[in-house]
């Protein structure tokens, strides 16, 4: 489940699934993408806070969950692909705080974060290629502009996990807190939350640019991670990661 609180004009979005590692379901990210869609026209609400557990931000996408839904619906229409859009189509500065596991999903939407705070235990890692898919949310975009190729491919397509110092030499990170990460990442949305609004909203926008590009990579990302699903190397490591899990 998602645990929403909007306080001092910061929305908390706070994963709370940690039996399964946070993993996400297509309700999960339904509640967040409505969030996030939400608040583009709440004056109320001026910066968001995505957060997780103690050791666990998320495992990423729940396989068994995404599988059903994804297969009684195009890959268009699934709850996953809405949050995705809403990460673009967000008008209001995002801060996450990591401890621990971020994966897939967890990994990628970093990238479309103003601000990240990360604890020494964070382990980030995008295992796309290694399930016979391809990155998403814009990530295969995104992450050169942020990284550059060498470590952009070192971990989307290797798979490469990333610790919280080779995470803040990239670019993923913004700072590493010794002590509550949680915490230090709410003071800094606090602080965003505290600055006129317009020209905050106004300085973002030029700082991210025209959006456009990013779209199009997304839906064309959302094509091929559909196709892929029938693929055989997929299926096949599919079965291997589910088969692993009942062990």
């Amino acid at each position: 489940m998602i645990r929403k609180s909007l306080e001092n004009g910061v929305q908390t979005l706070r994963l709370d699934r940690p039996e399964k590692k946070n993993a996400l379901t297509g309700a999960m990210y339904t509640d967040l993408a409505e969030a996030l869609e939400a608040g583009n026209s709440n004056e109320d609400l001026r910066c968001h806070l995505i957060c997780g557990q103690p050791e666990v931000f998320t495992a990423g996408n729940d396989i068994g969950d995404f599988l059903q839904y994804a297969g009684r619906s195009a890959m268009s229409e699934t709850p996953v692909v809405r949050f995705l859009r809403a990460l673009v189509r967000n008008e209001k500065p995002l801060v996450a705080a990591v401890d621990g596991l971020a994966i897939g999903v967890g990994t990628t939407l970093l990238m479309h974060c103003d601000m990240v705070f990360a604890s020494p235990r964070a382990f980030i890692r995008s295992p796309f290629v290694d399930l016979g898919l391809v990155p998403e949310a814009g990530s295969s975009l995104l992450g050169p502009q942020l990284m550059g190729h060498a470590r952009a491919f070192e971990l989307l397509c290797l798979g490469k996990p990333f610790n919280a110092e080779q995470a803040e030499r990239a670019g993923l990170v913004n700072t590493i807190v010794e002590g509550d990460v949680d915490a230090e990442a709410l003071a800094c949305a606090l602080e965003i939350a505290s600055k006129p609004p317009e020209a905050m909203a106004l300085s973002r926008k030029l700082l991210r640019g025209n959006t456009d590009a990013l779209s199009e990579r997304v839906e064309e990302e959302i094509k091929i991670f559909a196709s892929r699903l029938t693929a055989p190397e997929t299926i096949a490591a599919f079965q291997a990661f589910m088969s692993k899990k009942k062990v």
